[in-house]
């Protein structure tokens, strides 16, 4: 059985670059590769909702040159993919706090959500300037709002309404995460999907992302089917 969510931690670039003697940004370009390639592959086979962690609350710690070749970078993928994209029925979503990165970058995203609106085969979310606390705390602040406006009462917040709040939304019936990916052995949640990922599957390749191909994706997907699932029952 396939993941109907698939969430992506890409950690390990930098320590990939620096381990072959090149600065960290090298990590990155070659990282964006893979991201090409795993993205084309879970669509090939089917996967409707597809999230990768590209840029953290925390990030905004690295160094100018680091992150401008992030943009950068960013920006190149969704120039030279959007065709891509639009020909396979990829719709493209961001989550976080998209007014905190570079003006061209947010025009540039903005762009192509507006131009993949209507795409339907599959969801592809960049996370960016992303901290799953800083959702949560966003979507109680809303809900706060609006039981303070009369339009809903604290007896009436269940799960689903409070997803509602999220910056998931927009994923549906698959804003839960299914299965969850971290590369370079790291094994922590680093504050990404806390809520969406409460019942979400591991795996925690020993590879840094710029080396994880789409054959360690099968490997994934495959430790995946193998696991039994009960949420709670026997």
């Amino acid at each position: 059985m396939l993941p109907k969510h698939i969430a992506i931690i890409m950690d390990g670039n930098g320590r990939w670059a620096q381990a072959r003697g090149y600065p960290r940004f090298y990590g990155h370009l070659r990282g964006s590769n893979r991201v090409k390639e795993i993205v084309r592959e879970a669509r090939k086979i089917g996967i409707p909702a597809l999230t990768l962690y590209a840029f953290s609350t925390e990030n905004w710690k690295r160094p100018e040159d680091e992150l401008s070749v992030l943009w950068r970078t960013l920006q190149k993928y969704i120039r030279r993919q959007i065709g891509d994209m639009k020909k396979n029925g990829i719709r493209l979503h961001v989550i976080g706090e998209m007014e905190r990165l570079p003006a061209d970058v947010q025009t540039e995203l903005k762009n192509a959500m507006n131009e993949l609106k209507n795409e339907n085969k599959m969801i592809l979310t960049f996370a960016l300037s992303y901290g799953s606390r800083a959702e949560i705390l966003n979507a109680v602040k809303l809900i706060s709002k609006e039981c303070m406006a009369g339009t809903i009462s604290p007896d009436q917040i269940t799960d689903k309404e409070f997803e509602k709040h999220l910056w998931t939304s927009p994923l549906g019936e698959n804003s839960d995460v299914d299965l969850m990916i971290r590369t370079s052995g790291e094994k922590r949640l680093s504050n990404y999907l806390l809520w969406q990922a409460s019942y979400a599957e591991f795996d925690f390749p020993e590879i840094f992302w710029p080396d994880y191909s789409v054959e360690e994706f099968h490997k994934s997907l495959e430790n995946f089917s193998n696991r039994k699932r009960r949420f709670g029952a026997v």
